[in-house]
């Protein structure tokens, strides 16, 4: 049959190729070969019996067989001789893996090894390699003994019958499950062990993963190595330690949630060095397999994961984590894949399901797609873990601020999570409106953490030590109470731990006099201050202590404009350190809505009135919960973000979200009535939680609320708050177990009558009082 004389042959090379690697000797036997020539000639030699080649690897290479066939490639392309062979002839019987002596590795750079391959003790042969449990083996062949050797032919055999090794070995590792390749980070460097510490020579550049089959995987990390992920999961560091978000975990700590949804960027896990405690590497390493055995049953799995386990891992556990914000949020419709990979990550990354990863409920990225951080955002952290420590002029008070997106609530995580490994306490205080921390939107909050913070926002709602409810997601129409609101949580600043102030991305016009006045009224020793990297975008100035001196606010002045009437405690400011760097950046990362995370977080608050335990069922939807009934009288009602009719004033607070909290002075109706207690100004009071009120009954003058307050706390409330921050539309027409028409919901709603949409406002617009000034 006539074909084409550039087609390939079986072993991947053209037939010209294996022409032009034929010696002088045997062109002279052959000077005109055809291809069935040549075909027969290789049939021949596949008989005799050779030696192995071995090529010198490639630095920074996934895997030898490709820098084998690229080698030879390239050496028999310009008609020079194959590599090296071995020196020892060894029977083909049982096929081994190729060794690499220490004159062909590259400097600096580990030996290649094959970790699934053992000596029986006490002979001199080799088991068979690579041999798992799904069957794929290495090839035994068998060969003629003193055959002679032919030339560039014979040598062409070789290099593919390597080639082929590898690929072999490397099909049947991963094929196995038990290995997930997460990291193309080098080989580490070569160093000379004694013969004990043979097996310390395995090649870790991979990490290794296996589960138990009952949701739980151990995990087998080496110095450096990071593992970026998407999903949730408990961690649980059994040997060594490692850092996650800033935050260090070690042996002996208790288990913390991981969790790393769509909405924000993933998390990363990263292995980090572990002192030795005066024990040796041949203790350190028994130690580790020692904790393995007690975690995995007997089997070909363990013992292959064993082969990874070294004096400097550290072994983790990750185990299925299910709590009371993921349940109820992923029960929705809309939030029903916020643990699973973004559209975008899906087009890099397929999630493989027999992966040991995904037995807890984790899928890995690739370690690019996770924080991305500059030098000056690594040296910022440094800076402020070293004043905390010190703690030479008190307490730092750190003040982060920039524009919007710029990443200030991840720097305030990374922040809070790294001063933890130094100090037991942090205090935060809360003065952005719309992406809040650990409350529903619209609050001011100051509160103490001991705990790290391993997710974003919605999943670590917790009730702080002291809440003011402003109602509303911005401070445009009210600037007074807004500032009245953050002296209020400042006086119960107890000034015994660092404190981190986060503020709003409203850094324009009225926002930046607002900015001015914090840094002035709270005396604040360090500013932290992110910027855009984007052209595009007016820089907003740089708030050194030379430009607070000058600038006004709009409370207070300039520094020779100071007015008599200011509190003698905030007349004079500190001066502070200035740290000013391009906000941190998240690689492929999908940007939700501010709008989105706010539901998050009003979800996950409301999430607490869950069971705590999975076991009982799925999540219970939120009109299935006994409401408590709330007399008329005992509380007062006013509506924060617009004037309403008294007469109306039912219509607006049903079905809305209202703020419980607590007066100082009592309430008291009026005697004989049963209507609602009005109040003609917004209080600037404690918040004790919130609740939906859900129905009011008029005749009998009673509310309606359903909350996840206690008993306890609701006995301390007697004012509802109404603001303009609305309950997440999916609790109306996504909830399962409604039957007819869904309260609360019309779609005869006209937005073309006058003053139905929504309220423009212009807030770059300065006031009467500021024009001309600087």
């Amino acid at each position: 049959m006539k074909t084409n004389d550039t087609k390939r042959d079986g072993f991947g090379l053209n037939n010209k190729t294996a022409d032009n690697n034929l010696t002088q000797e045997e062109r002279m036997k052959v000077p005109h070969s055809t291809r069935a020539q040549v075909r027969r000639l290789k049939k021949k030699r596949k008989q005799q019996q050779y030696r192995h080649l071995v090529s010198k690897p490639e630095p920074c290479i996934l895997s030898p067989d490709s820098a084998l066939a690229r080698q030879y490639h390239q050496a028999t392309s310009r008609g020079q001789p194959t590599p090296k062979r071995l020196k020892h002839r060894q029977p083909r019987g049982v096929q081994e893996a190729p060794p690499i002596s220490s004159s062909l590795s590259p400097p600096g750079r580990k030996k290649w090894s094959c970790p699934q391959e053992r000596s029986p003790a006490g002979t001199g042969r080799k088991e068979t390699p690579h041999a798992h449990s799904n069957g794929s083996a290495g090839r035994v062949q068998q060969h003629q003994q003193g055959a002679p050797l032919v030339p560039g032919l014979q040598d062409y055999e070789m290099q593919m019958e390597d080639t082929d090794y590898w690929r072999s070995f490397a099909e049947s590792a991963m094929q196995n499950g038990d290995h997930t390749e997460l990291s193309g980070e080098d080989t580490p460097p070569n160093n000379s062990q004694s013969q004990a510490d043979e097996e310390e020579r395995e090649d870790t550049s991979y990490l290794a993963a296996v589960d138990d089959g009952k949701g739980r995987t151990v995990v087998v990390m080496a110095p450096g190595q990071t593992l970026t992920f998407r999903g949730k999961s408990q961690l649980t560091c059994l040997y060594g330690r490692v850092r996650v978000f800033g935050f260090t975990v070690e042996e002996g700590q208790p288990s913390y949630p991981l969790l790393s949804p769509a909405t924000h960027c993933p998390l990363a896990i990263q292995a980090l060095p572990h002192s030795t405690g005066g024990k040796t590497r041949k203790e350190r390493r028994l130690e580790a397999k020692a904790i393995v055995k007690s975690y995995l049953r007997a089997g070909a799995r363990r013992s292959d994961l064993m082969k990874h386990v070294s004096s400097e891992t550290s072994v983790l556990l990750l185990e299925l984590l299910d709590t009371q914000a993921t349940r109820f949020i992923c029960s929705l419709p809309a939030h029903r894949d916020l643990f699973t990979l973004s559209v975008k990550e899906l087009g890099f990354r397929q999630p493989a399901p027999d992966c040991p990863l995904s037995a807890a409920g984790v899928v890995s990225l690739p370690g690019s797609s996770g924080l991305v951080m500059s030098e000056r955002y690594s040296s910022a952290l440094s800076e402020l873990a070293h004043a905390c420590r010190e703690e030479e002029d008190g307490c730092p008070v750190i003040l982060v601020c920039g524009g919007k997106g710029v990443g200030k609530s991840s720097f305030n995580r990374h922040l809070i999570n790294t001063l933890l490994n130094h100090v037991s306490c942090v205090d935060y205080l809360e003065c952005d409106l719309g992406q809040t921390e650990f409350t529903p939107p619209g609050c001011l909050s100051l509160l103490s953490l001991t705990d790290p913070l391993l997710g974003p926002p919605f999943t670590h709602q917790r009730p702080p030590g002291r809440m003011v409810y402003f109602g509303e997601p911005s401070c445009e129409q009210d600037l007074d109470r807004y500032l009245e609101s953050v002296k209020y949580l400042w006086s119960f600043y107890q000034r015994e731990s660092p404190v981190i102030i986060n503020t709003m991305g409203w850094v324009r016009g009225f926002g930046l006099l607002l900015l001015v006045d914090l840094i002035r009224l709270l005396c604040v020793t360090h500013v932290v201050q992110l910027t855009h990297d984007d052209p595009a975008i007016a820089p907003m100035p740089s708030l050194s202590p030379a430009y607070l001196r000058q600038a006004p606010g709009w409370h207070t002045k300039a520094r020779g404009q100071r007015s008599e009437e200011e509190p003698g405690c905030f007349a004079t400011p500190r001066g502070h350190t200035l740290l000013e760097f391009t906000g941190a950046g998240a690689a492929r990362n999908v940007r939700y809505r501010s709008n989105v995370l706010r539901d998050l977080a009003l979800l996950g608050y409301f999430s607490e009135l869950q069971s705590a335990e999975p076991e009982l069922g799925p999540a219970l939807p939120l009109h299935s919960f006994t409401p408590y009934q709330v007399p008329m009288r005992s509380v007062a009602l006013r509506v924060v973000h617009c004037d309403v009719a008294p007469s109306h004033v039912m219509y607006a607070v049903n079905a809305s979200l209202v703020g419980l909290c607590s007066l100082a002075e009592g309430v008291v109706g009026a005697s004989g009535e049963g209507g609602p207690v009005l109040l003609t100004h917004t209080p600037v009071c404690d918040c004790l939680g919130f609740g939906v009120l859900r129905g009011v009954d008029v005749a009998r003058g009673l509310y309606f609320i359903v909350t996840p307050l206690s008993v306890e706390r609701l006995r301390q409330v007697n004012c509802l708050l109404v603001g303009s921050v609305a309950l997440p539309q999916d609790l109306f027409r996504s909830q399962a177990g409604i039957e007819g028409e869904r309260p609360y919901v019309t779609s005869e709603y006209r937005f073309e009558v006058f003053g139905a949409g929504k309220l423009k406002i212009r807030k770059s617009l300065k006031r009467r009082e500021h024009l001309g000034k600087n």
